[in-house]
């Protein structure tokens, strides 16, 4: 059993006009070779966007892609032309064995988190781009694999997956002290590899993402 805590002042950060991105992982020229990935999670991002900047058309092979609009809208070009993610919203997008696709903030301020999980089977995907509607709570993009968002009032507590491999992430808010950690604030991580279940309690209404894999 591991818990490994990581705090959003140890993410790589990258800036450009209109843009702050903090990875998770090692990405790009922010190479550590011991934080490259949990299992078939390895990249877990969080960007922030002034309107009409992010990410031109650049292409994407063997992924499943999946993107929590935190808040904005965020304008996506792809296999299905060009959809709008709303604040609160999950979006999938499959690349298969290759597609390429455009991602850019619609209004200011957008924010979204976005993780990227390999596919064994992607030579056999045809590639697709899915918006769940705002109230989704749950998406289980690959067998094995499933993400939950949890929306907790202040102080209320919630159960934590217990699967071989977890990582949480918290996208708003803060977590109280708990058994595994001290407070957690917005930005922080935890990955468990072969915990139980454990409790975790919001210090202020907090938005948790969950990847849970088998």
């Amino acid at each position: 059993m591991t818990v490994e805590i990581r705090r959003g002042t140890s993410a790589f950060v990258e800036r450009e006009p209109g843009r702050l991105s903090r990875h998770g992982f090692s990405f790009g020229p922010h190479y550590d070779p011991e934080n490259l990935r949990l299992g078939p999670l390895v990249c877990h991002d969080d960007h922030l966007l002034a309107r009409g900047r992010g990410f031109e058309t650049h292409r994407h092979s063997g992924l499943v892609i999946v993107t929590y609009v935190v808040s904005g809208a965020l304008d996506h070009d792809g296999p299905t032309g060009r959809v709008t993610v709303p604040a609160g919203s999950l979006a999938v997008l499959r690349t298969g064995p290759g597609v390429e696709h455009a991602e850019v903030a619609a209004v200011a301020q957008t924010r979204f988190v976005q993780a990227w999980l390999t596919d064994d089977d992607a030579d056999d995907v045809t590639p697709s781009y899915e918006v769940l509607d705002p109230g989704t709570v749950s998406v289980e993009p690959l067998t094995g694999m499933r993400l939950e968002v949890r929306r907790l009032g202040d102080h209320e507590t919630t159960t934590l997956p217990a699967a071989p491999r977890v990582h949480g992430y918290v996208a708003r808010g803060a977590l109280l002290r708990f058994s595994l950690a001290e407070p957690l604030a917005e930005g922080d991580a935890f990955r468990f590899v072969d915990e139980p279940a454990h409790e975790v309690t919001a210090a202020v209404p907090s938005t948790l993402l969950l990847w849970s894999f088998a």
